[in-house]
């Protein structure tokens, strides 16, 4: 299961202030047991959420977990955050987030139904299964930032913001 968190700030001045939260957010998020991926997207595009956080989840049980309720939720930055741009939600489809490297880009799509592909780019759709269903369907691509194809407004482009954070190994 997927896991999307999306949001944006009221205040632009304490962006760089949220993107240290983040990392030690994403690096606490990826330590709950049953998260084995955790990444940070971000876009410019006007319609989408600025943020995207994205987790690979083993199913909706972790989210009762009482680590997990501990460490989950935007901190300081609950206040700040745009409500336009907050949505949370749980997709079917994918066992684990797609890999993006620094390289490339992550395509995000909402749609009432699964479409197939989008401007020649084969999409995968993830049927929405909890939290806030703000869309039925996402759809997830993953290009190479040099390779975008042309794209109307409805279609977000997101870059990393941060690595792909991963469970610390045992021991460690």
């Amino acid at each position: 299961m997927i896991f999307v968190s999306q949001s944006g700030l009221l205040d632009s001045s304490r962006a760089a202030d949220w993107d240290v939260w983040y990392l030690e957010h994403l690096r606490l998020m990826a330590s709950v047991p049953g998260i084995s991926s955790a990444q940070r997207f971000k876009t410019d595009s006007p319609t989408s959420s600025p943020s995207l956080a994205i987790y690979s989840v083993v199913s909706a049980d972790v989210f009762k977990d009482p680590y997990y309720l501990s460490v989950r939720g935007l901190g300081e930055f609950l206040p700040l955050i745009d409500k336009r741009w907050y949505k949370r939600n749980l997709f079917e489809g994918l066992d684990h987030a797609p890999v993006v490297a620094d390289d490339q880009v992550m395509l995000v799509a909402d749609r009432q139904h699964a479409e197939g592909n989008i401007a020649g780019v084969a999409f995968l759709w993830l049927k929405c299964v909890g939290i806030d269903h703000s869309t039925p369907y996402r759809g997830l691509a993953v290009v190479a930032a040099n390779r975008i194809p042309a794209l109307d407004a409805s279609v977000a482009i997101y870059r990393p913001a941060t690595k792909r954070m991963m469970p610390a190994a045992k021991g460690q």
